[in-house]
This record gives C-alpha cells, structure tokens and sequence, in this order.
C-alpha cells in the first residue's frame, strides 16, 4: 500500500479481523474508534458509512450513516455513533435499525460470522444538505459524482 493513500483503521481490530464484542447492538453498542489518513486534496467533507453485506435481507444491512463531517477530521473516537455524541455540524442518518445514531452487529444467530464494512468517504461539497432520516440508499445518491476518494475497513463479527 503505497503511504500516501487514503486509508482508514480502527485501534480495536485491523482489516479482516473480529470487531470487539462492546461494538455488538445487544451488547454496549459502541461504535468503534476509526482514523483515517492520506485524503485527497479539494476535500470539503468526509462521510462514513457500515454496512453488513452478508444479512439475510437481499440488500444487506445498514449500520451507520454520517456525513459533513468536517474535513479538518481526521478520526472519529470510539462512541462516535451515539446520539448527540457525533462531531458538532456533522448529521447521523438512519441505520436500519430505526435510529439515526449508530446500530452495532446484531448477525442472527447461528449464521457464519458477517463482513462489516466501515467505509469513509472523502467528497468535494461542504454538505450534503440532507437530515437524520437519511437512509443508506439516499445517501448513496447523495453521494454520486462527489466521491474523491473511499476507503473502506472491513470486520468481521458472529454469535
């Protein structure tokens, strides 16, 4: 991986490995810290999105959604997620669990572990003037033609 490429890594797990247990919906439900490097200049906002593709849904599951976030940020610390505990100005889209907040791995019981992908992206606006009922399909809209750069993190998690 060359060092100057966009990149996002947690302290709690590395690419590929298992998402500690506190990040679980029935467990403490904390989101995972995340840090992100390398952006690409004309960055004006970072987004970040996770998304369990492996949930028997046909179209996956949503975890978290956040957007305009500052593009001074270059980390998110463990909570992050939480109702009124996300970066000031930044918005928490709809997980789809119900709750604009973050909404930990909560795979069905006795399914293989699931894949977690926590993905960052660097975009060219400021804002994507959307609110907290912003679903992942919405956002990925949103998204379309403003993307400079992704980096995703994936986890795995399983009962």
């Amino acid at each position: 991986m060359a060092d100057n490429e966009f990149r996002v890594t947690s302290s709690l797990f590395a690419d590929g490995e298992t998402i500690p247990t506190s990040a679980a919906y029935a467990s403490d439900n904390i989101s995972p810290d995340l840090r992100w490097s390398a952006a690409p200049e004309g960055t004006k906002s970072f987004a970040l999105t996770v998304w369990d593709p492996d949930a028997p849904t046909g179209v996956g599951f949503t975890h978290w959604v956040l957007f305009d976030l500052d593009p001074g940020l270059s980390a998110l610390e463990a909570g992050a997620g939480a109702a009124g505990k996300n970066p000031a100005g930044s918005t928490l889209g709809l997980a789809d669990f119900g709750d604009s907040e973050w909404a930990g791995m909560a795979p069905p019981p006795g399914d293989e572990p699931h894949h977690y992908r926590f993905t960052v992206y660097a975009l060219d606006t400021a804002s994507l003037d959307s609110g907290p009922t912003t679903t992942y399909p919405k956002f990925q809209f949103l998204i379309r033609g403003h993307v400079l750069a992704q980096a995703t993190l994936t986890g795995r998690y399983g009962l």
